[in-house]
């Protein structure tokens, strides 16, 4: 008899979770992005030509006001002053040009990269089972997902594209600085606050394309959340698929919102630059003029001053950048810590070991000798020794009192967690050895707390079985005992139910959930307590559209109270993870004193007899 290891899930994000301690360089952190960055090559290329192209036009404009300053204001000349101004003016465009499409390239390939880094954590994220979850905090998990990609997207978009400009022109600017000298610098100051108008006026609209982005990046880490919340519900239905693909369309959404907002930045970036150098150009004009007129000096002191402002503006960039280049570090440590984190039980199974259900199962389920203990609890047993057989096609209700292991069996079964002794069996067939997506086809789960999402009655209904008809959900719903009150929602099928189904009553929910389980049709049902948020007469109702559907089905029913389970086939007692009982109502009621103290405290509250 096989026996699988203690699952290892207490430790994948151990070194992540200590804030502040990354290990891993600036070369190690480019190697990891790389992946997601070489499938762009072309756009990364066209982007270096761009830097490249612009850094090259900006060192020329310096040489740019040589000639201005030597041939046109040293010539008194005023067609040659004209001339030279000319030239300057084409470079200034040239430049502005290459920075927009620098900036734009850059921009979207961040943004282009940082979507498809998103996708590949959350396609990883929904395969881990739920004990991960158990050890690593929903809000650290979405932190990492939003906060850190938005941070590598800015890096990957925007700093590091400065840093590598500001190289280039601090290198050269120092070189050719050995060529001029200084003096115009007071006038190009002077040019400043006439740039900082339309960088005020225009930078409004950049600002609220940039909110719209961080709202729609709001959006994309909400519907993460829920379905990380939701994690079992998406499993056990079958749906990571689904929700793989739903997540891609939000996070394409962001993209194309931030797509609009990197272009209206590069087209301010864009403008200022030409007011900044039409301006330059005006004051040189006009410092021209003066030298004309013998009250300035030569005109490589024009060139000094331009060189050495794009030294100063270099060195301060990379001071900048510098802090923000090692944030992101750390932030692509901790994403792939996330994105190495391996599935201790896969959602496929090595084909060697895969053995297929018969057509004609008869969804039989066997306890064997099972022992197991929780991966967040190691040393205290849920399960010991459990031996116990569900016939096909019979209902066993299971009873004991809190922390006896019921639920625990079900989250089993489901194989969102391998026991550490013993196995399960479908049909003689361990569960280890069953794709776990064929076996949760297999299952409907009707959870105590049910499981609701954003999204109108159509959706949440057919979460478990997405092409089924309207007919079929209508049918589905009227089983449970829910189409009366969903007609009367605001827009009947069509109303959406606020988030976890918070415009339900607790009742409602219940009733949902009976429905989707209802629609799926599977082989084997579980009930979690399907029945305690209903009241008497909504409970007499589901229960006898339960009673159908547990016909011809595999059922494993858990319950407190007693009285909803007085008709199933078999009870089985349990008691601190052990079988102690089991058999009907009335025999138990004479072998079990747990089983009969159970009974006599729910009976003879309620006045009625044993």
């Amino acid at each position: 008899m096989s026996t699988t290891a203690e699952p290892n899930v207490a430790n994948p994000l151990e070194k992540s979770t200590v804030r502040g301690s990354s290990t891993m360089s600036f070369g190690e952190m480019m190697a990891q992005l790389w992946q997601f960055i070489r499938p762009y090559k072309a756009v990364l290329f066209a982007a270096g030509v761009a830097l490249v192209f612009t850094a090259g036009i900006t060192l020329s404009i310096g040489q740019g006001i040589r000639v201005l300053v030597d041939q046109g204001f040293m010539a008194g000349s005023s067609a040659a002053l004209g001339n030279a101004v000319l030239v300057l003016m084409a470079l200034a465009l040239l430049m502005a040009v290459g920075t927009y499409a620098r900036h734009y390239l850059v921009s979207w390939l961040g943004e282009r990269v940082v979507a498809d880094l998103r996708k590949a954590v959350f396609d990883h994220i929904v395969t881990l089972h739920p004990s991960f979850f158990e050890t690593n905090r929903s809000g650290e998990i979405m932190s990492r997902l939003t906060t850190d990609t938005t941070l590598l997207q800015h890096i990957i978009g925007t700093s590091f594209s400065m840093a590598l400009r500001s190289a280039l022109m601090f290198v050269g600017a120092l070189a050719l600085l050995l060529f001029t000298n200084l003096k115009l610098s007071l006038m190009v100051l002077v040019g400043v606050p006439l740039v900082l108008l339309p960088i005020v006026l225009y930078g409004r609209r950049v600002r609220k394309l940039a909110r719209a982005s961080q709202d729609s990046i709001a959006d994309v880490g909400s519907y993460a959340g829920e379905i990380i919340q939701h994690i079992k519900t998406v499993q056990s239905y079958t749906r990571e698929d689904h929700e793989k693909q739903a997540f891609g369309r939000e996070v394409e959404t962001a993209f194309q919102v931030a797509r609009r907002r990197i272009r209206q930045r590069s087209l301010l970036i864009a403008t200022v630059i030409l007011l900044m150098f039409g301006a330059v150009s005006g004051l040189l004009w006009v410092g021209g003029n003066d030298m004309i007129a013998g009250r300035m000096s030569a005109g490589d002191l024009a060139a000094f001053v331009f060189y050495a402002m794009l030294m100063g503006s270099a060195v301060a960039t990379i001071s900048e950048v510098y802090s923000e280049l090692q944030r992101a570090t750390g932030a692509t440590e901790r994403l792939v810590d996330l994105l190495n984190v391996e599935a201790d039980i896969p959602v496929s199974v090595d084909e060697a070991v895969t053995e297929q259900l018969p057509h004609d199962a008869k969804a039989e389920v066997a306890f064997e000798a099972v022992e197991f203990s929780y991966p967040s609890r190691p040393d205290q047993a849920a399960i010991r020794g459990l031996n116990l057989l569900v016939e096909a096609g019979k209902s066993l209700a299971l009873v004991g009192p809190s922390g006896a292991g019921k639920s625990t069996l079900l989250e089993l079964l489901q194989r969102f967690y391998d026991p550490q002794g013993g196995r399960i069996t479908l049909d003689g067939v361990d569960l280890r050895q069953i794709d776990t997506g064929t076996l949760r086809r297999q299952l409907a789960v009707v959870p105590q707390q049910p499981a609701l999402f954003t999204a109108d009655v159509w959706y949440n209904i057919r979460y478990g079985r997405p092409d089924a008809t309207d007919g079929e959900v209508i049918a589905a719903a009227r089983a449970a005992h829910a189409h009366e009150f969903i007609q009367q929602l605001p827009d009947g099928y069509d109303s959406h139910l606020g988030e976890q189904g918070a415009r339900l009553s607790g009742g409602q929910k219940q009733r949902l959930a009976i429905a989707r389980a209802i629609l799926k049709d599977p082989k084997i049902l579980l009930l979690d307590e399907a029945t305690s948020a209903l009241d008497a007469e909504s409970e007499h109702h589901v229960q006898q559209a339960l009673q159908t559907l547990m016909k011809g089905r595999t059922t494993i029913i858990i319950a407190h109270r007693l009285a909803t389970i007085l008709h199933a086939d078999s009870i089985a007692v349990l008691d601190r993870g052990q079988l102690v009982a089991q058999g009907k109502h009335a025999e138990l009621i004479e072998i079990s004193p747990l089983y009969k103290r159970l009974a006599e405290l729910q009976f003879q509250e309620a006045g009625a007899p044993l």
